[in-house]
């Protein structure tokens, strides 16, 4: 159906790639590209040994939009799949306006000098993207992702009026090292360790970082100690659905972990402004980047599972109604399949089908949208093949 130009190759690219590769019927040119080519060339090897698809490799700055540019001008991809790092969303996009190329991607936008991030950048695009006759869909990963798209799916099929969510994700697995993070640890560190917010009628409330936590029970695999974070699927879900009266997001951490955490912030470790060093300028979270385990590289002894879900109170017929979709995903399988563990798993397979959607004509319109603003039937039916089977529980007790 079209060409396609996914950017970064750590975890989540290595996932994508094989996951676009798997479907020629949709993807029927695929380009890899990053900073480090070798990266790529290393990917599309086993991709090819996979599946005995071709996939092509590019170096690009994705930080320079002329070489961004030069590189989408010279494939001319139809769609661009971001699983570059969070800083680089605007350059992409910047890009895919002068190229005239659509554009997808699995995390808002955050500044690379400030821990924070929201999805006003984005949004301010839409108006732009709509003129250029562009689609641009914003959050395809799991969560946000898929997250949003369960909700979308439960406000269409199960309620009249949603009220309460709480999205929980829990990581029961275990990678043998002492720390290590399962994403690009500079994103991972700066995400859990800020203040945490949740949406309460009308408004946002802010709370200490891990301030709130109780113990929750996940499918097959137990109680899990949960912490309330601000996470950014929150954002756009507010809007797009007024009639909730709580949204919250919850994340699962070993006590271990937050020891690291806390020693990392104390010490100095987690800034993200420059200090000076033997003369040089570096920045402390970059360095640690540099000694931590590569989450890449974590899959091959990576036991356990995933469960990420949603849980959700409101009305249907007058009556309040629970519910809870959530998926589990092993870390095990996901990598006999890709050759990457199942975070990288549960975002990498969702951008495909975002992808998917979009070349199939599903999810195609001139604007910036965020998934839960697109039908969510497709997509759903798309995460049972492949490789993302959801379960449903209706009338069940929250313990929310």
């Amino acid at each position: 159906m079209g060409k396609v130009l996914i950017i970064g190759a750590g975890g989540v690219g290595t996932v994508v790639a094989h996951k676009v590769a798997q479907n020629p019927d949709v993807f029927t040119e695929i380009m890899l590209a990053s900073r480090t080519k070798s990266k790529c060339d290393a990917i599309a090897a086993d991709v090819k040994k996979r599946t005995g698809v071709t996939i092509q490799t590019a170096q690009v700055d994705a930080d320079v939009v002329p070489e961004l540019v030069k590189l989408f001008n010279r494939f001319k991809p139809e769609l661009v799949i971001n699983v570059a790092l969070p800083y680089q969303d605007l350059t992409i996009m910047d890009a895919c306006l002068e190229a005239g190329v659509n554009y997808l991607d699995t995390a808002n936008y955050e500044p690379k000098d400030e821990a924070h991030f929201e999805y006003s950048w984005q949004w301010a695009y839409k108006e732009k993207f709509k003129k250029a006759g562009l689609t641009a869909i914003l959050g395809c990963g799991f969560d946000p992702g898929v997250t949003s798209i369960y909700t979308a799916y439960a406000a269409k099929h199960h309620f009249d009026e949603i009220q309460y969510l709480d999205i929980v994700d829990c990581n029961a697995g275990d990678h043998g090292k002492a720390f290590a993070t399962n994403f690009n640890p500079e994103i991972n560190i700066r995400e859990v360790t800020q203040k945490g917010k949740y949406w309460e009628n009308g408004q946002w409330v802010e709370t200490e970082p891990h301030e709130i936590h109780k113990p929750l029970n996940y499918p097959e695999i137990g109680t899990k100690e949960s912490y309330v974070i601000y996470h950014e699927e929150l954002e756009s879900l507010v809007k797009n659905f007024p009639t909730l009266k709580r949204a919250r997001f919850w994340m699962t951490f070993g006590q271990e972990y937050l020891t690291h955490l806390r020693v990392i912030q104390n010490i100095g470790m987690a800034r993200i402004d420059e200090v000076e060093f033997n003369g040089v300028k570096i920045v402390p979270i970059q360095f640690l980047k540099a000694v931590l385990p590569d989450p890449g590289e974590l899959g091959e002894n990576y036991t356990g599972q995933t469960s990420i879900g949603c849980r959700i109170r409101g009305l249907k017929d007058g009556k309040e109604k629970t519910y809870y979709i959530y998926n589990n995903c092993s870390h095990e399988e996901a990598f006999k399949e890709t050759g990457a563990q199942g975070v990288s798993y549960t975002t990498g397979v969702p951008a495909m089908i975002g992808a998917m959607m979009f070349f199939k004509g599903e999810w195609r319109k001139p604007g910036v949208y965020n998934v839960e603003e697109f039908n969510p039937d497709p997509f759903m039916e798309k995460l049972n093949i492949h490789g993302l089977p959801w379960v449903e529980l209706h009338d069940v007790d929250l313990e929310l």
